[in-house]
């Protein structure tokens, strides 16, 4: 009698069960056909993203969706709007990344978009211009606002369906520009980057007036501390209106032009080492002793055994014959050597300077 009253215990138990779970189902189904039935009272548009960078509004967004009679969700059931559909229209718009849709409680169509974040503006040969933003894809400009982005000029093409040369060239301007924009400092020293017929990058820093030679858009940390460098290094000691260009595309070593093209100052040559070569004559040493120590002039081969001898001259004659030999020499020795129209700095020298005299690289 027990194991009956047992069996039937948890029979009961399992019946209750069933019937509670049904009545869930139930409960469950008849909420989502009430939420289905209701009607789409109002869109509400939230964006994600930098909230000072926004070059779209809610208005534009709803616009998407209800300037189509046949799309536009409001007063329609829930259940027969397409919330696939919506999405897809949000994501055609050029600055919106990604969106995403769903419907509250309360019957209220929600849209968070996600826009794009541009990081280069580039103008092209001909005068167009676009944003890119970090993969490189195009972002048209807006009339209601400008973003604070490092601006390249010159690009070589408008073609929408790049050549592999403007491929890496793009890639190079998403690449440099995201580093700009990313540091502060250079966010404030470049504001414009130069395309070279060459497809390298020159620019003018805000402080000074010099065109920095980038190259190409390769190693771009390691030759903006190279440039850091050189501020703190070379240009902080002998002045930062010295060059007009300087050049970082080289591997270790900045190379410079001054401003009047004459190479910098060269460290003091002591009188007795200035030896200069002259066209196929040997070198000759500009000294106090030089008339005793300039080379001897080749003799004519001696005369056949027959010839009449030469006669010796005295030796003041000789002396005589040979100082303005000397006067020339001396007027040859002390021109100034060929110089150099550049500079070259290598970082990590303690110093620029060549000599302790000279102030300029």
């Amino acid at each position: 009698m027990s194991k009956t009253r047992t069996v039937f215990k948890k029979l009961g138990a399992l019946l209750l069960w069933g019937a509670a779970l049904t009545g869930f189902v139930v409960l469950l189904a008849a909420a989502n056909q009430d939420k289905d039935a209701g009607k789409c009272k109002s869109i509400r548009v939230s964006f994600e993203g930098k909230d000072d960078n926004f070059f779209i509004e809610s208005k534009d967004i709803k616009s998407l969706i209800t300037k189509d009679k046949n799309l536009n969700p409001i007063g329609k059931t829930v259940g027969e709007i397409n919330i696939a559909q919506l999405e897809a229209i949000v994501d055609q718009d050029p600055w919106v990344k990604n969106s995403e849709l769903y419907f509250d409680n309360r019957h209220n169509l929600h849209i968070k978009v996600t826009q794009r974040e541009p990081i280069a503006r580039v103008f092209t040969f001909s005068g167009n211009s676009y944003y890119l933003d970090e993969a490189a894809e195009r972002i048209p400009v807006s009339a209601r606002y400008a973003a604070r982005v490092p601006v390249f000029t010159d690009f070589p093409t408008d073609a929408e369906k790049l050549q592999q040369p403007d491929s890496l060239l793009t890639a190079q301007i998403v690449s440099l520009g995201s580093y700009i924009l990313n540091d502060p400092f250079w966010m404030a020293q470049v504001e414009q980057l130069m395309v070279t017929p060459e497809r390298r990058f020159e620019f003018v820093p805000k402080i000074g007036d010099q065109v920095i030679v980038f190259g190409d858009g390769n190693d771009i940390e390691k030759k903006f501390t190279k440039l850091l460098a050189f501020y703190k290094e070379g240009l902080n000691k002998v002045g930062w209106n010295n060059y007009t260009r300087i050049n970082i595309a080289f591997e270790n070593e900045v190379v410079c032009t001054r401003k009047d093209g004459v190479a910098p100052l060269q460290p003091p040559i002591p009188k007795d080492s200035l030896k200069l070569a002259i066209a196929d004559e040997p070198p000759i040493a500009d000294s106090e002793d030089s008339t005793e120590k300039a080379p001897e002039v080749k003799k004519p081969e001696p005369a056949p055994p027959a010839a009449r001898p030469v006669e010796k001259k005295p030796a003041a004659a000789k002396a005589k014959a040979r100082a303005p030999e000397k006067k020339v020499k001396k007027e040859k020795a002390a021109a100034p050597p060929k110089q150099q129209p550049k500079a070259v700095y290598k970082p990590g020298n303690k110093s620029v300077n060549t000599s302790k005299k000279q102030k300029t690289p």
